[in-house]
């Protein structure tokens, strides 16, 4: 039997495991695991300028394609407590992340040691397991295992704690005879599935609501396909935007208080029925008034985790099931009905989603100077094709733009949904354009989120990772500004400040420009709309050339309130700019305009 270190074993194993690619920041207790991926080969590193940042890198590199798993490294201490919050947001959002720690040798591991601390325990409860390895004859068990648990069932994160001197003992290991252990999915059973169609096929008016499920499933095919055999309109969830394209004549918008489609909030209240396929009934979806989101409804959940099933509310009928396995269930239950002539015909309860849609468009032409938001998306749309891979977090930006952007397949809208940390979106978009260098990558983030780990943009610099990064700057913390109007503040929210350095930004102080050129990448900054479309497209010419991240920062007005609700309740959405077309009949679900 072959001997080597633990941490070559350790290596080995994650190439056995599909692991091409890995993003870290080396440092004394994880030194010999960086020597054995030296010498091991086969793994390309991405070297960090935060250890945070490398997790959230390891994140977009896992939610890009179907099995994916993006590997985060640090040294022990700080390294490991930095990644907790790509921990929390990967296993927030059912996402797959290997984080592997440096740790002080097991001997002091008791005595306050430097840079010890106990992330095991700090990490249990943003993964699916954390462990420490006291014995380096354990450690090819602990990578098994820790494959296994991502994979299986609710997809999440795992961390593997390594002491020093875990690492460095030898072990008899053959990387030859390893064998990756099978993933355990659940699957609906036929019965259930007839169940669940049949109660479909008896509601007047139904919906399936497609979550992030179906993409971790990678079942959005079988979904569009389930959808036309059934006639059934389709609201994908955040997570699930691009499950179905947002031009299909079944796509009946995202529903919520935030991240949603006036028409999407319309439809979904006059549904009589909704089947949830691998979504799990979050807030900003549903609303805090469950009542107003369930009354009159019957509901259908299917979800991967059986605990998820009555978790926010109890629906009429739960399955506990892959997304993608209970899909193949619900096609083939179809098909026979629709042959069997049992389906009823859905077209005119679809047609109303439809008019709906193009009734209630909000407006995204604005000419005014500064730029109105809303006309950056509309100018997006017109710049960046189908094949965009978006990548947002959080803010007034990630909201407008799920209301006004158009995503047409599944993993092209990549967005921290859950958690929603500021910082997310620069190492996220880089992981992303590590995973997929053939397609156009898009991130998008307000001055806040970008300011936050913006020297990550010095890792596209230096390892030539190009993407275009599109920022909309109002000098504001323009989310909680808009939050705090309820309770009549507007109190530490504002970033402006005179910058002595560039007087020619009047109040919006940052010199992004200078900034991201200071670390190696490329801007253009806006301030009139009619330039955005030009400033895209050279944007993307320059990302390509030069192979590096390219800037656009769009110079907005102050203070622009985005649609969303002030009661958390998903038929009081409070409209702050006019439709695009007024509805001559506007139908009766649609909350009165507000301002």
């Amino acid at each position: 039997m072959p001997r080597m270190t633990a941490a070559r074993a350790a290596v080995e194993i994650l190439k056995r495991e599909g692991v091409s690619d890995a993003f870290g920041v080396p440092g004394a207790a994880i030194n010999p695991f960086y020597k054995a991926l030296q010498e091991g080969g086969g793994i390309r590193h991405t070297l960090a300028r935060h250890v945070e940042g490398a997790s959230h890198m390891a994140e977009g590199y896992t939610r890009t394609a179907p099995g994916n798993i993006g590997v985060c490294i640090g040294t022990s201490g700080p390294a490991g407590t930095d990644m907790i919050t790509g921990l929390y947001s990967a296993i927030g959002d059912s996402i797959p992340i290997l984080c592997i720690t440096g740790q002080a040798p097991t001997h002091v591991l008791h005595k306050e040691d430097f840079q010890a601390v106990d992330i095991a325990s700090i990490a249990a409860p943003v993964t699916k397991k954390a462990t420490t390895v006291l014995e380096a004859a354990q450690v090819p068990g602990v990578f098994q295992e820790a494959f296994h648990l991502m994979r299986s069932g609710r997809p999440g994160p795992v961390l593997v704690d390594l002491p020093i001197d875990v690492q460095l003992t030898e072990i008899e290991f053959d990387p030859e005879l390893y064998e990756p252990l099978t993933p355990y999915r659940p699957s609906a059973t036929r019965a259930q599935a007839e169940k669940a169609v049949r109660m479909l096929a008896a509601s007047e008016r139904p919906v399936i609501v497609a979550g992030g499920g179906v993409v971790n499933a990678d079942a959005s095919e079988l979904l569009v396909e389930f959808a036309e055999l059934t006639g059934t309109p389709v609201i994908p969830t955040l997570m699930g935007w691009g499950t179905i394209p947002d031009d299909h004549e079944l796509n009946a918008g995202m529903v919520g208080i935030q991240t949603a489609h006036r028409y999407g909030n319309a439809n979904f209240l006059d549904s009589d029925f909704v089947l949830g396929i691998g979504n799990r009934w979050a807030n900003r979806h549903t609303g805090y008034k469950l009542d107003v989101y369930t009354r009159g409804r019957k509901f259908v959940h299917v979800d991967i985790e059986p605990t998820q099933i009555g978790k926010i509310f109890a629906p009429d009928f739960g399955i506990t099931s892959d997304a993608g396995a209970a899909l193949e269930l619900f096609v083939e239950v179809a098909r026979e009905l629709k042959a069997a002539g049992e389906l009823p015909d859905r077209t005119q309860w679809s047609a109303a989603t439809q008019r709906r849609r193009a009734e209630l468009q909000r407006r995204t032409h604005f000419d005014d100077i500064p730029i109105k938001p809303q006309r950056v998306y509309e100018e997006m749309n017109r710049a960046f094709g189908p094949q965009t891979r978006y990548v947002s977090t959080i803010g007034l930006s990630q909201i407008a733009g799920a209301q006004m952007l158009h995503v047409y397949r599944p993993r092209h809208w990549i967005n921290c949904g859950q958690a929603g940390p500021l910082g997310w979106t620069v190492p996220a978009a880089l992981g992303v354009a590590v995973a997929d260098p053939d397609s156009p990558v898009v991130a998008l983030s307000g001055d806040y989120d970008f300011q936050f780990m913006i020297e990550e943009l010095a890792v596209g610099a230096q390892h030539r990772i190009p993407y275009v990064h599109v920022l909309v700057n109002n000098s504001y913390l323009g989310l909680i500004r808009q939050a705090q109007i309820g309770l009549d503040i507007n109190f530490q929210v504002n970033l402006e400040f005179e910058n002595i350095n560039a007087p020619e930004l009047g109040v919006y102080g940052v010199d992004h420009v200078r900034v991201v050129e200071g670390l190696g990448c490329k801007a253009i900054r806006v301030t009139d709309p009619a330039e955005l479309g030009r400033a895209f497209e050279e944007a993307a010419e320059l990302a390509r050339e030069h192979r590096v991240p390219v800037v656009v920062e769009a110079i907005l007005e102050r203070v622009t309130n985005i649609a969303m609700s002030r009661t958390a309740d998903i038929s009081d959405i409070s409209e702050f700019e006019e439709l695009a077309t007024e509805a001559a009949h506007a139908p009766t679900a649609i909350a009165p305009l507000k301002s």
